[in-house]
């Protein structure tokens, strides 16, 4: 995981013990994943671009790392097949937080 700590999730979701550790950093990386896929950011480029040393995660935008916890407690509390009659949205908050990140435009790089 880039930015987010697997104590940092733990303490989100209020998870004690260890038994779900794989699992919550496997949900972590892919929150962080799918965070930079939804602004159009490499993670090198989020780097530049906000002027955050490698390796220091805590500087990355609290907007996004707030998104990414999203993502991950609702990928754990909604596990399972996805069918029409289960579909779960993650909450308007989720936009409001990761949008003045996006990349508005796909220049060439």
């Amino acid at each position: 995981m880039r930015w987010l700590t697997l104590e940092l999730i733990k303490a989100h979701m209020r998870i004690d013990g260890d038994s779900e550790d794989d699992y919550l950093k496997m949900l972590g990386e892919s929150a962080e994943e799918t965070v930079l896929n939804y602004i159009g950011r490499s993670y090198d480029d989020l780097l530049a671009t906000y002027g955050i040393p490698d390796g220091d995660h805590k500087k990355v935008p609290t907007p996004l790392v707030e998104a990414s916890l999203m993502l991950c407690l609702n990928s754990y509390e909604n596990r399972g097949v996805a069918s029409v009659t289960n579909l779960y949205t993650v909450p308007y908050g989720f936009d409001a937080r990761i949008k003045p990140y996006m990349k508005l435009t796909r220049g060439t790089e």
